[in-house]
């Protein structure tokens, strides 16, 4: 789908955009024309070539640039992106981590980074968006939650924590910016995603059980999902796109899940 006509003049922010559901909402927002600001970790020749592949996407090389990485598990750090980034119409909070162990075990280091991460710097990046948005009557902020944002897995305690306040947060913004016709906050909750990690999870497992991709792809997402059939980043980049765009401009405080059938069981 293509909104290029109605989304062409919008700057883009995507937090955590080097790699992944990032770099795949990054691209079609691009494909649409918009102004494209990334943000993540990597080797300053891969930003670069990454940066020259979008220009190439969206005919402008002047429109996309990378933000130097920020610790956005900390308020400082979201306020030094944001000040770097400047005024943006469409914020998209995908960055994020995992961390895996049981409660009782559970470091409050990494509860706290996990937490920060995942949660905090949604409010801190939000926050700060908002002023320009209102001032120019139009904005657009798309959290990337979780099934985790609705249903719960063993110890993930922090991460389950995140999303499910990340939901709770994104309720909060739609509701706040309800007197306002074209300012909207929604959360795209997906399951299985095939990001290059999750590519190399099922590789080494094919490896290591001496079968194919597709044998372990489906051993894998039918332990959750009833279609076992990945979700591609740049699918979540179309949906992003969509809600960027004027026709989803009634859709408010949505937990969109694209995650083949995990939590309608």
């Amino acid at each position: 789908m293509s909104f290029s006509a109605a989304l062409n003049t919008r700057r883009v922010l995507v937090t955590g955009s080097t790699s992944g559901i990032g770099l795949g909402i990054a691209t079609m927002f691009a494909k649409s024309g918009c102004e494209i600001i990334l943000s993540g970790m990597g080797k300053q020749d891969e930003i670069d070539a990454l940066c020259s592949t979008l220009a190439g996407l969206n005919g402008d090389s002047t429109k996309v640039r990378h933000v130097p990485d920020a610790d956005l598990s900390t308020a400082l750090g979201c306020e030094a992106l944001m000040h770097q980034a400047g005024p943006v119409d469409v914020l998209v909070n995908n960055a994020g981590m995992q961390h895996v162990s049981p409660l009782e075990d559970f470091s409050t280091e990494m509860w706290d980074r996990v937490i920060g991460l995942n949660l905090s710097s949604c409010f801190h990046t939000t926050r700060l968006a908002l002023p320009h948005m209102r001032a120019q009557g139009w904005g657009r902020i798309i959290n990337i939650a979780s099934v985790h944002g609705t249903i719960a897995s063993p110890y993930k305690a922090a991460y389950v924590a995140a999303k499910h306040g990340l939901v709770g947060l994104t309720k909060v913004t739609a509701l706040e910016t309800s007197d306002c016709p074209n300012i909207t906050a929604n959360a795209i909750n997906p399951g299985w995603v095939l990001t290059p990690l999750v590519q190399h999870q099922v590789e080494a497992r094919a490896e290591a059980n001496s079968s194919s991709f597709d044998e372990e792809k489906d051993k894998l997402l039918s332990e959750k999902q009833p279609c076992t059939e990945f979700t591609t980043p740049e699918q979540l980049g179309d949906l992003a796109v969509f809600l960027a765009s004027d026709s989803a401009r009634n859709i408010r405080g949505a937990s969109l899940h694209v995650d083949g059938g995990w939590t309608v069981q």
